[in-house]
């Protein structure tokens, strides 16, 4: 049997989503998957590993699961790695937007400067990397920054121009702005709530329009798009369409907006997993 290397969603329902992340099959919770899983349960129970938040956050694993290993999603490799919290490193339902991303500065007539805020393990960083673009990666987590470094040794870009960055991003902005620093391209993927390196509140609610009119200052006069992507729920497309046709009305561009998906293989169910807008000048 040839070694699976990617991701895959399984199956979903039950409040639960089943996946598999190169070789290994996990559960984990997922309030959207309302309907009835399409597998038997005995197929669900033959997964190596499940996390559960009943009686506090924990993990059962039924076969013994590497500390860390790797996949490949659509040319980008990752370092997959159970966390406390039930994340694994990679939120699979970016794909479309990384592909998006490294397509549209492939093409673009010169290689773009990318800020890339609330990046994570580096997704969409690798994305813009490998299409040629100098790419300034900004986290609050130091640990977080450490690992999308270490995806971009995995994919061989750690002699990339990419800055990393360790800070909380409203502040950031701040600063790259008194400094009159501009980028081509920016991407940011804010939670509902976080905590910035030093402990600043970030409420997606009260936070998110003054940090996209951050952004667009940061933006050079003919910029190249500006995405936006959200898992807060009560963000529909349609809400993030009109909260970028308000904040872009005075450039002449494409605003597109839609639902992420994970996805799997035949008759699997695409499982709703946020939302995302982008405006670009085409």
């Amino acid at each position: 049997m040839k070694r699976k290397t990617t991701y895959s969603l399984v199956d979903s329902g039950n409040g639960r989503k089943f996946e598999t992340f190169g070789e290994y099959t996990i559960i984990r919770p997922c309030s959207q998957a309302v309907w009835l899983p399409k597998l038997k349960k005995k197929e669900w129970d033959a997964a190596n590993a499940e996390f559960s938040r009943d009686d506090g956050n924990r993990w059962s694993r039924r076969t013994k699961l590497p500390e860390k290993w790797t996949i490949d999603v659509d040319g980008i490799t990752f370092k997959i790695s159970p966390t406390d919290f039930g994340h694994l490193g990679i939120f699979p339902e970016q794909k479309q937007q990384w592909r998006w991303i490294h397509d549209t500065i492939k093409n673009a007539k010169n290689k773009p400067k990318v800020l890339n805020l609330f990046a994570y393990s580096g997704g969409t960083t690798l994305a813009a990397a490998r299409a040629g673009a100098e790419v300034c990666h900004l986290d609050a987590s130091k640990g977080m920054v450490a690992w999308a470094r270490e995806n971009a040794a995995l994919n061989k870009l750690e002699d990339a121009p990419i800055r990393w960055i360790v800070d909380d991003v409203t502040k950031f902005l701040d600063r790259e702005m008194r400094r009159g620093n501009q980028y081509d391209a920016i991407v940011l993927d804010p939670p509902s709530f976080g905590r910035g390196s030093r402990g600043e509140i970030f409420k997606i609610e009260e936070d998110l329009t003054h940090l996209l009119k951050q952004c667009k200052k940061l933006l050079t006069p003919k910029p190249l798009f500006l995405l936006l992507s959200c898992h807060t729920p009560g963000y529909t497309p349609i809400t993030l369409e009109n909260i970028m046709t308000q904040m872009m009305h005075d450039k002449k561009g494409t605003i597109t907006a839609g639902e992420m998906c994970l996805e799997g293989e035949k008759d699997t169910f695409h499982l709703p997993s946020g939302t995302y807008v982008r405006w670009s000048n085409t």
